[in-house]
């Protein structure tokens, strides 16, 4: 039975220049969720028809990509926009291009010199190995979920806490100094590890719809709030861990979290629903449930419109290319590499030899004539190395970043509600 509990905290702060609130000793009260294991969870008729519209869409999305030559581009695409807006969320201002030009140095040097940017990149790391990790069937274990958030800590300030739970009370909210005036306390950290321990055990069933699994899983995951910090970004990884597993996102993964994140309102509401207290029986706590599952359906129907809407854009941007470059001669190093550069906007001779199979030569050729056609740029990267650049596809991924911060999906009548980068 899900409860508040009533603890004390005594305070050890006597330092000047903190405010009487941020030194005082006092009560607070944690929240003690319902374990998922065992629970009784009832679905109205309504929120079944959301979730089968959105386990419908992501199939959809999933086998049908078809409008770029691989969906591991636009994949690979949309982990890089959850990864920036994630990070933009989190208060890590890096736009794509910047983020581009770090990732190609990164590559061509070992390491790059924008810190901020690097810490990004190990955003889009973590969550491309949570996605990668995982196959259909498969087991999520405690340790691949301390790996993602191991490797998302890793070459921040906060390093020494990755992959390891929290061993102190955090909160959300009020004071930065103590818990007494919080929006919401999670539970006491004794309890972590055995919420966990059930959390997974929740997320490797196969009783209720993956969908449903995925926002409940997602929801007491951030009612756990089990890591000193990196939490948000390692819920939003645990979403996509288990779509691959229920097999319903194999290939490409639809960015929910950002829409969550678009529409932060609601889905603070939808949280705060969801955590009950009494019996998970109650009308409450049903009602909760319900209301928490339909609005993270829904933020899935409206990610895979968003991500087939780029895909289509995508393929028109490479279609305008061809027809600036005809003719180009099928199987030839400039077809696959056309083929390849929406998911790749910024890239080496190197890089892009690798990319698309072929010889140094062939790909310097292929870069030579993007380069003619104005369809790429030469630009330096890290110490006076040099890249070329796809000033438009750069373009058509920071409108996607726009798109999917916008909470109608169209900027142009509805702000970004989040922090999300100018238009150019």
């Amino acid at each position: 039975m899900a409860k508040v509990e009533q603890r004390h905290w005594a305070s050890s702060l006597d330092r000047g220049g903190l405010s009487r609130r941020d030194r005082r000793a006092g009560s607070y009260q944690a929240y003690l969720p319902d374990p998922l294991v065992d629970r009784p969870l009832m679905l109205t008729g309504e929120t079944a028809a959301d979730i089968a519209e959105a386990e419908a869409a992501i199939t959809r999305l999933d086998t049908e990509a078809k409008a770029l030559a691989e969906t591991e581009a636009l994949s690979r695409l949309l982990l890089r926009a959850e990864a920036i807006a994630s990070s933009r969320i989190e208060g890590l201002e890096v736009g794509a291009r910047r983020l581009l030009r770090a990732e190609a140095a990164q590559a061509l040097e070992g390491q790059s010199t924008d810190v901020t940017a690097t810490e990004v990149l190990a955003n889009i790391d973590a969550m491309a190995l949570g996605v990668n990790s995982i196959r259909r069937g498969e087991t999520i274990t405690v340790e691949v979920l301390l790996d993602v958030h191991r490797r998302l800590l890793t070459g921040t300030r906060l390093e020494q806490h990755g992959g390891r739970f929290r061993e102190q009370q955090n909160w959300i909210g009020g004071s930065s100094f103590n818990p007494c005036s919080a929006a919401y306390v999670p539970p006491p950290p004794e309890l972590v590890p055995g919420l966990m321990v059930d959390l997974l055990a929740f997320c490797n069933g196969d009783d209720l719809p993956a969908v449903a699994q995925a926002a409940i899983a997602h929801a007491q995951f951030e009612t756990i709030h089990p890591f000193v910090d990196g939490n948000g970004r390692t819920g939003r990884a645990l979403i996509h861990l288990i779509l691959r597993r229920r097999g319903l996102a194999q290939h490409v993964v639809p960015p929910v979290s950002l829409i969550l994140a678009t529409w932060t309102q609601s889905y603070i509401d939808g949280l705060v629903s969801f955590r009950h207290i009494g019996s998970a029986t109650s009308p409450a706590a049903v009602d909760g449930v319900n209301i928490w599952v339909s609005r993270f359906a829904a933020a899935c129907t409206r990610a895979v419109a968003d991500a087939s809407a780029f895909e289509q854009k995508a393929a028109d941007l490479e279609q305008v290319w061809r027809e600036r470059l005809a003719p180009v001669r099928t199987g030839s190093a400039t077809d696959l590499l056309l083929a390849k550069l929406v998911g790749a906007p910024i890239l080496t001779v190197t890089t892009a030899a690798t990319l698309i199979g072929r010889s140094y030569p062939a790909a310097n050729t292929a870069i030579d004539r993007l380069v003619q056609a104005d369809v790429l740029r030469q630009v330096t990267v890290g110490h006076r190395n040099r890249a070329f650049e796809s000033p438009e596809a750069v373009a058509a991924f920071t409108a996607l970043e726009r798109q999917l911060a916008s909470p109608a999906g169209d900027t142009r009548s509805s702000a970004p509600s989040r922090p999300a980068p100018r238009r150019r």
